[in-house]
């Protein structure tokens, strides 16, 4: 099997055991992430829709540096804390994925790592 670690200073370097993303038979897969500043290392300040924005520019930065782009995404998990953020998240979404549409699964969570509101992770083609 052909496997290889993803890493960009575009987007927050991983907080535990784990990369960015995993690049492996042609697949990329990147991990959660959640509003952290590639550059400062600290949470992201702000709304909701600022710290979504600053998630989903980090998933595009890790899924260009593997070698693919939002338009080849064939899966999206999205967990959040307050399901009451479902129409304002789709919103900032819909400005990323436009009609590309990969398939999605999102689920309300009690809690995420640093207390954020929302994590996202996604699956894309990429030879």
């Amino acid at each position: 099997m052909e496997k290889s670690i993803v890493m960009t200073d575009k987007a927050p370097k991983p907080v535990g055991l784990y990369s960015q993303a995993v690049r492996a038979n042609g697949w990329l897969f990147i991990s959660g992430q959640i509003p952290i500043d590639p550059k400062t290392g600290e949470l992201v300040e702000g709304s909701f829709e600022v710290q979504a924005r600053s998630i989903l520019d980090s998933l595009k930065a890790i899924i260009e540096e593997g070698g693919s782009s939002l338009d080849r995404v064939v899966k999206v998990t999205i967990f959040l804390t307050d399901m009451n953020r479902f129409a304002e998240l789709n919103a900032i979404y819909a400005e990323y994925f436009g009609e590309s549409r990969p398939a999605r699964a999102c689920v309300e969570v009690n809690r995420l790592p640093k207390d954020v509101p929302l994590e996202i992770e996604a699956v894309a083609f990429c030879s």
